[in-house]
């Protein structure tokens, strides 16, 4: 018997057309779920077609998060096709950069809408039917930033400082009703969002070197955590974060000078 069996359950995952999503969306799959791509445009279809071709289970449902509307279609088209949904992972999300005196309200506004308050409408409405029966599993992909700010990034600390007390929130008021929330903190992963950083020359190399596990992460360190989390196996664990770093954010007393103190 595998040790984490999701034959049963229904993923919905959002932001699942790409880099984290998507690692997340094939993870479930290999755990035998049936998986529901949520994104706002087609390339959350080429990954419920990758799945399926490697005889897994996966629909596509155009969504986006910040609308109301569109994540109550989605829901319903979710349940009219596969069933009502027995895990939620709040995925889809964004940064810009720019510091706090020059990022504009706008822009505020809109990583907020993204990366905050599309976690609560999804949780709400994909929640709605957990509550309903009395279990389900909801996985919220934070950040490291979360806790140590990412300096000229706008909104996004705070945004991703927001997931985590959210998802402790709903932990503790939805907990007695069958409902679990849990948060997988990524630290420095690659992908296609953060690719053009690392093509800049010596990058990779410069933040590796900062990692005790000496190496940059990739979107299935984040999808294990998340397929953990979501299964039974973690079914005593709830308002919890994870956070996925390879070690990055233990080192702070590594950098400071300490004579007599340094590896032999």
């Amino acid at each position: 018997m595998a040790w984490i069996d999701l034959s049963a359950k229904v993923a919905v995952v959002t932001g699942g057309g790409a880099g984290i999503g998507r690692g997340i969306a094939l993870g479930l799959a290999a755990v035998d779920a049936t998986v529901v791509v949520l994104d706002r445009d087609e390339t959350g279809a080429a990954v419920a077609a990758e799945i399926r071709a490697n005889g897994g289970r996966a629909e596509f449902f155009a969504c986006d998060v910040t609308s109301d509307d569109s994540v109550a279609r989605a829901a319903s088209e979710v349940a009219a096709k596969v069933g009502a949904a027995a895990i939620l992972v709040n995925n889809a999300g964004t940064m810009l950069s720019g510091g706090l005196e020059t990022t504009s309200m706008a822009d505020w506004d809109r990583i907020l809408s993204l990366n905050l308050t599309g976690y609560l409408r999804c949780a709400r409405v994909f929640g709605g039917p957990m509550l309903a029966r009395g279990a389900g599993a909801i996985v919220h992909v934070a950040s490291i930033s979360a806790t140590f700010p990412q300096s000229y990034s706008g909104a996004y600390s705070v945004s991703k400082a927001g997931v985590v007390m959210l998802s402790r929130q709903l932990a503790v008021e939805w907990g007695p009703r069958g409902v679990r929330s849990n948060v997988v903190s990524p630290g420095m992963i690659r992908t296609p969002m953060t690719e053009a950083i690392y093509q800049t020359q010596g990058v990779h190399e410069a933040r590796r070197a900062l990692v005790p596990a000496r190496r940059i992460g990739r979107p299935e360190d984040i999808s294990d955590a998340v397929v953990f989390l979501a299964s039974e196996r973690a079914s005593y664990i709830a308002g919890e974060e994870i956070v996925v770093d390879g070690g990055f954010t233990r080192t702070p007393m590594g950098l400071i000078a300490r004579p007599g103190f340094e590896r032999s």
